[in-house]
Parts: structure tokens; sequence; C-alpha cells
């Protein structure tokens, strides 16, 4: 029994880390991405986001942190877990470019899509199922992501004008 107790033990703190922050100390503030509608509720497509610097003002009990909220997130609650938290560190030689977002109360942002960059087929046995290649706002061209053409159709139909029809 100790043995099995002790490989769950090894199992459980391999990849767990004390994170501890001190007041002054600035984080990076998990949100959530939500690609209108659509997107939202689907698993393994989108990942956390974590978004610019802010001052912790105090530690709250042990893994809870009061973080400096500017007046734009006012209705936002200022106490946040350890696990919505990331080291800020600071380096002057890194600048960084960035349009702030537009984050709504609950720490979430809506993606727009912007163009779309390619379009294909997908041949499955008995169908045949058209793709389109978008580009979101917020993101490059890179991180353009395959989207099903008739829901891109029927959500964003301006994207369809013109000669792409044609593709």
């Amino acid at each position: 029994m100790r043995a099995a107790q002790s490989r769950q033990k090894s199992y459980a703190n391999n990849r767990h880390r004390q994170l501890e922050f001190e007041v002054g100390n600035k984080v990076f503030l998990r949100i959530e991405l939500m690609r209108g509608v659509m997107r939202f509720g689907k698993k393994g497509k989108l990942s956390p986001r974590f978004v610019r610097p802010f001052d912790i003002l105090d530690r709250i009990g042990l893994v809870a942190y009061r973080v400096a909220l500017p007046p734009t997130l006012s209705r936002v609650h200022n106490v946040f877990h350890v696990s919505m938290l990331r080291k800020y560190i600071p380096d002057a030689t890194h600048i960084i470019n960035y349009k702030p977002l537009q984050l709504q109360e609950n720490l979430t942002y809506t993606e727009e899509p912007v163009q779309i960059i390619e379009r294909t087929k997908q041949v499955l046995r008995n169908q045949t199922i058209p793709l389109v290649k978008v580009v979101w706002n917020n993101h490059a061209i890179n991180e353009a992501s395959w989207e099903l053409e008739d829901e891109m159709r029927v959500k964003y139909p301006q994207l369809f004008g013109g000669d792409l029809d044609n593709m």
C-alpha cells in the first residue's frame, strides 16, 4: 500500500509548482478567448491567453492575490487565485507593439474574422466538406484557422462577397 501511495505522490508532485508573489510584483492575468458564438464551448481549439502586467496590491490567504485593475475593469472582482496569474519578468530590450484588447466584464474578448485567405475541400467517403482558412483580428496570418465554409457563410456573409466565390 505504501508503494502505491508513494508512486501516486510522485506523479502528483511531478508538475506542481509553488507560485508565490510579493506585494508590488507584476503579473499577467489569464483571460478566456471566445471567437463569436461559434467557438464558444469547443474543446482543444483555443488556449488561454494572458494580458498586460498588473500590480499585486496584497496577498489574501495562501493562494489568492488582490490585483490593481484599471477603471475599465471596475466591475470585475479584483481578487484572483494563483492559477489565474503568471509571473511577469521585465526585460528592457523587449518592446511590445500591441493594440489593447477590449475586455468584457467576464474577462473575455470576441474575435471577428478579417479575411479568407485560402479554400479547400475535405473529401471523405460519402461527402465533400468545403473549408476556408480565416484570419482573425488580433492574430497574425500564421495563426489563421480552418473553419467550415457553411458556418462561416451563415455567421459572416460579408466575407464572401465578390470574386472569392469563383475561387
